[in-house]
């Protein structure tokens, strides 16, 4: 049997144009959205946290556009590609190990509820004002990733 071998990607096609069919919940998702831009954080830790958010939600749309995103705010490919292992690299600050354990447990609430330790360890690295800000744009991100795994509605170039 031979088995014929194309460099073409397979499209994915979008389910459900939520954009179109629910637009005021769309814009104010974006407006949402461009709150969390407004962050006194680095847009470059934003970027990595929005992008491990969506690698653990399974957000393909996202972790793109996040990865895209970091690599655009000056953020090391191997950091990027290290970002679903980072506790196991050496390449991450304390900020940013703090910052990520702290979108993780959020993320991960069917683990139970957020360990106080985990975020006694953020608010040691973060200004209380950055970590409430944190916790909106983890907020966002899940939100996000859930329209964008459910509906597939904006599709990848």
């Amino acid at each position: 049997m031979t088995t014929a071998t194309s460099s073409q990607t397979v499209p994915v096609p979008v389910r459900l144009a939520v954009d179109d069919l629910a637009p005021a919940m769309s814009r104010a998702m974006a407006s949402f959205a461009a709150a969390t831009r407004t962050s006194s954080i680095e847009a470059s830790l934003l970027d990595l946290v929005s992008a491990r958010t969506s690698q653990i939600n399974g957000c393909a749309y996202c972790v793109d556009t996040h990865s895209a995103d970091a690599l655009a705010a000056g953020v090391e490919t191997r950091r990027v590609l290290s970002l679903s292992v980072w506790r196991e690299t050496p390449f991450f600050t304390a900020r940013e190990r703090a910052a990520l354990a702290l979108a993780e447990a959020v993320t991960r609430r069917s683990d139970g509820p957020v360990p106080e330790a985990v975020v006694e360890e953020a608010a040691a690295h973060l200004a209380p004002t950055e970590l409430a800000e944190l916790l909106w744009v983890v907020a966002a991100i899940n939100a996000w990733n859930v329209v964008g795994v459910a509906a597939h509605p904006w599709p990848l170039d």
